[in-house]
Order: structure tokens, then sequence, then C-alpha cells
């Protein structure tokens, strides 16, 4: 079982982002770790969570290091008996907001893996995207994590976006490799409704040959490709559980959290999740929902698709791909070379 944790807070909005977060809510904070306590113990129950049971803990935002370690005691204490022994547990963190402090104290209540988001070395590129930390912010929050014993540590960064260069972006995985990291994600820039970029979708600019390139420099420092936008020595246990269709609570505002065959959606407003932190809907997917949903996440990450979920013509249809090297097929399980191609076999497959 996994659990994942939102903090909904940011020091600022950043141009492209679309996920809960909000600048102007810091006076909310104590109220909302309150309500947070409120509803994880509510979930514990629903999910009947024995002792040992949380294999990862993953706290995400919103920038979860706005919150000071003090306020998140309670739900450490909540937590540790279910934890495993050997849980992962991740905290993402801004370069700007995650102090020497923070970081130091995120480790005294178990937090033992990193993720910052970097995005860019570039101090051109960080303003366009309204990051508040600078390049040499994100080098020092990485060194000090290190210094303090973290020995999990992933960065962020963004490519596709308007102005960069193979030598911007080769800069950027350069100075990454230059820290003490095992893990790196590397997203595309995508324009999403709501954000500042929606006015302004020549923001982003995609291009096949830049990507494929990217990827090949990211695997020349021998980090392995195990999802379309992860790479890294060691490979994160709370995305794996992810695209392993494992349970999952979600505790927070806009958080989302799975069992069995229904997802539960905590209501997304700040404040009515104060007042009420169990307003949660309820989404109920069929078996066919989930099969379809375990073919798509399979093709995108090193999980693949266990033949044993596809129907006749399916088969058929991965033979072909097979023969074409599209696929490769080993103990009945078909895992895809190119996740860049990924939806695109699975819709093939699945039409």
């Amino acid at each position: 079982m996994l659990l994942y944790i939102h903090i909904p807070f940011c020091d600022s909005k950043c141009s492209y982002c679309a996920f809960n977060s909000y600048v102007d809510k810091f006076h909310l904070k104590e109220q909302y770790m309150q309500a947070l306590y409120l509803q994880l113990k509510y979930e514990l129950q629903r999910f009947q969570a024995k002792k040992n049971s949380i294999e990862t803990l993953f706290i995400g935002g919103g920038t979860p290091s706005t919150v000071s370690p003090k306020l998140y005691e309670s739900i450490f204490s909540l937590i540790q008996p279910y934890l495993k022994d050997t849980a992962e547990i991740t905290s993402e963190a801004n370069p700007n907001s995650a102090s020497y402090e923070w970081l130091e104290g995120m480790k005294k209540l178990g937090v033992n893996r990193i993720s910052f988001g970097v995005q860019s070395f570039n101090e051109k590129k960080l303003k366009l995207l309204n990051r508040a930390h600078t390049p040499q912010m994100a080098k020092d929050a990485l060194l000090n994590a290190a210094k303090i014993g973290y020995k999990n540590l992933s960065l962020d960064l963004i490519y596709a976006t308007l102005g960069d260069t193979k030598e911007l972006l080769a800069k950027d995985i350069n100075t990454a490799f230059s820290l003490p990291i095992n893990h790196l994600s590397a997203y595309a820039l995508t324009i999403e409704e709501g954000t500042a970029f929606e006015s302004r979708p020549q923001m982003s600019s995609e291009q096949l040959e830049i990507t494929q390139w990217i990827f090949t420099e990211i695997k020349k420092h021998n980090f392995e490709q195990y999802e379309i936008s992860n790479f890294g020595s060691y490979k994160s246990l709370h995305n794996l559980g992810y695209w392993k269709y494992k349970d999952y609570m979600g505790v927070g505002a806009g958080a989302v959290g799975k069992l069995n065959l229904t997802r539960f959606y905590p209501i997304a407003d700040i404040e009515k999740y104060i007042k009420n932190p169990l307003d949660i809907k309820e989404e109920h997917l069929s078996q066919e929902d989930k099969r379809l949903e375990e073919i798509f996440l399979g093709f995108r990450s090193c999980i693949g698709v266990h033949t044993d979920i596809l129907t006749k013509s399916e088969k058929t249809n991965s033979s072909i791909l097979v023969k074409e090297k599209k696929l490769l097929l080993k103990n009945e399980v078909l895992y895809n070379p190119d996740y860049l191609l990924a939806d695109e076999i699975a819709l093939y497959l699945t039409s």
C-alpha cells in the first residue's frame, strides 16, 4: 500500500502549473495540517491499514518545503506504526524554501528521499517559468541534502520550452549530473488549462528529435529510463507502485486515492477541505477500466503488460508488434523498448 499526502501551498505560481496549489493561503497552514490529520486517520481505517503495511509515502504539492517540519510531526506520529521499516519516504521540495534546517528537520521525522523541483539551471529560463529560486539555490539545496545524509536525491528538469537550445539543455543535464543525485525526472512543458501559459501556447515547443536526444544524453550517465519521464540508478518505489496498480491513500485537498476499483477525490478547495476533510467523492471503475489503465501504464513504464490480461484480438495485435520488434516478450510479459511510442502501441493493441 502507498500513501500520498498533498501540500497545496506555494511561494509562487509557476506559469505552467495546473496542480492544486495556492500562493495566498499561507495563513491556513496550521488548520490545513489539522484537517489533513483527520482525513489520514479516516483513510487508515477505510483502507484497513495494518502494522508495517505502508511501503511508500510521498509528500507532494504544491510545495511541501513551505510547511515547517514541526507541522508534520503529528502526521508522522500517526503513521509510524503503519510504515514498513524499509519504507521509501519522499518529500518534494523547492530550492528556495528547502533550507538546511528544513531538510534536517524532515530527515529527523523519517524522510529518506528528496525530490527537488529544479526545472533548469538557466537563470533566464527560471524567470520565464516564474520559478522562485536561482541556479545557485538549487545547487546549494542538493549539496546540503547530501551533507545532511540523504542517500536518495532526485531533481526535475523541464524541456520543450520556447528558447530551449541543445546547448542550454546539455548544460542543464551536465550540471544536474555534477550534483549528488541518483534519480532525474525530465518533463516536456505542456500547456494546461487554467495556467498562465494557457494564452501563450507558443511557450511549448516539443520536437521529437530533441526529446530523443535528451533521453540519450541522460542515459549516457548510466541512468536507466524506467518510465517515459523518469531515469535513475535508483528507481522510485512509489512511482513503481502506481504503475503496478497498487492501492494508494490520497490525503489532502485535491489528492486522489484508490482502493480496489474505487477512486477517492477529497475536495480541492482549501477552505472547504478544512471545514470538512471527509467530504470525499467516489468514482467506481469497471474491470475493463482497470484492464485498459494497466495496459497504458505498463507500456509507459518498465512494468510491462502481462499477456493474461489481453483479449484474443489484442494478443494477435501484440504478436505482430513483437515480430516488428516494437514490443519485447519475456516470460509472458510484453515490454515496450521505446516509451515515446507507448500510447500509440496501447491504442493499436486495444483498437
